[in-house]
């Protein structure tokens, strides 16, 4: 009787064990499954928190121990008072008067502009919750790209203005070409004074390698069905008739650029600025392509005392092919600024 009492006891205790494991399995499963279908992460970055508390741990560094007692009373005081107030409103029933947002969203643009991704969710999610007493702030930061894939993050951005919502961009470094076809779209663009703004122009380049091939005695071949399907070619022999329909369409393509940019800032001139010509800051403002001159934190700490100011920040999920090939394309991106900054006869020496 014994045996069998000491049988069940130790039976109960794998059964509780196998449950147990079973459990953490199904668990670990259920959210490997719910990371899956999880595409991103949107965060949320309380700056205003930080920044106050930043100042906060640098003045307190500069007082002397009788002062900072002082300090740390006051500040129990007023907060005393404050949540006093806060109870009274709740309880007649009438809401505290919060400080309206100020909405901070990174954009820093690669050729192909594939950030576009998570500035369709970041601006999604200020579209939920955002009103017109509230604004968004962008730190723009872009040399431009493919011009499908700029237009698609102006017309994001364009989204915020046809809810009302105030849009500020800022540029600290470059926006220009499809970066200036964004910062464009803003109520106020602000940029530092060695900013690199405009280059409203269109660009396209090929090589072709067809009298090497020709050297060689390879044959290309392309068929094509319609007139236009294809006007310059790497490997086959262009002509002058595809050269000018190629050049047709950027023509157009640079009008339509123009067109963009006049809508959204009816004070330029056009003519004027859209030569495919680069300003810094403090040229743009003259040119009427900027608002104010200041930098991005310069912005923040001003509107510190009257907005709350959030981050937003949409991170995708990224396996190990694209964290290599992102590592690549920066490796290019950053090449190719370094030869157009070469290239400019403009720099300091």
């Amino acid at each position: 009787m014994e045996f069998l009492i000491e049988y069940g006891l130790f039976f109960a205790k794998i059964a509780t064990f196998a449950i147990a494991i079973i459990a953490v399995v199904a668990t670990v499963i259920a959210l490997a499954s719910k990371q899956k279908n999880k595409k991103g992460d949107l965060q949320l970055i309380d700056l205003s928190e930080q920044l106050n508390e930043t100042k906060k741990a640098i003045e307190e560094k500069l007082l002397t121990h009788q002062q900072l007692k002082a300090r740390h009373k006051k500040d129990k005081k007023s907060q005393k008072v404050a949540d006093k107030a806060a109870k009274k409103a709740a309880k007649a029933g009438h809401d505290e008067k919060a400080l309206a947002q100020l909405y901070v969203i990174d954009f820093k643009g690669s050729i192909d502009a594939k950030e576009v991704t998570s500035l369709r969710e970041e601006i999604t999610a200020v579209l939920g919750v955002a009103t017109e007493q509230d604004e968004v702030f962008v730190r723009l930061e872009s040399g431009g790209g493919m011009v499908h894939g700029y237009g698609l993050a102006a017309s994001q951005l364009q989204r915020l203005r046809d809810h009302n919502i105030p849009l500020t961009i800022s540029v600290d470094k470059v926006a220009a070409s499809g970066g200036y076809m964004m910062a464009c779209v803003a109520n106020k663009i602000i940029a530092a004074p060695f900013a690199i703004l405009g280059s409203i122009g269109v660009i396209a380049q090929i090589p072709n390698f067809n009298k090497l091939l020709e050297k060689h005695d390879i044959e290309f071949e392309q068929l094509t069905a319609g007139e236009y399907k294809r006007t310059l070619t790497m490997f086959g022999k262009n002509d002058q008739a595809g050269r000018d329909k190629f050049k047709q369409e950027l023509e157009e393509t640079h009008d339509l650029f123009k067109q963009f940019v006049t809508q959204q800032r009816s004070q330029i001139d056009i003519d004027k600025v859209a030569t495919g010509e680069h300003w810094y800051g403090l040229q743009a403002i003259e040119r009427n392509l900027i608002d104010q001159i200041s930098t991005s934190d310069d912005y923040l700490l001003s509107q510190l005392d009257n907005r709350h100011i959030i981050q937003i920040k949409y991170t995708q999920r990224k396996k190990f092919a694209d964290k290599l090939g992102k590592a690549v394309a920066v490796a290019l991106e950053s090449s190719l600024l370094k030869l157009f900054q070469m290239q400019s006869n403009q720099l300091f020496k």
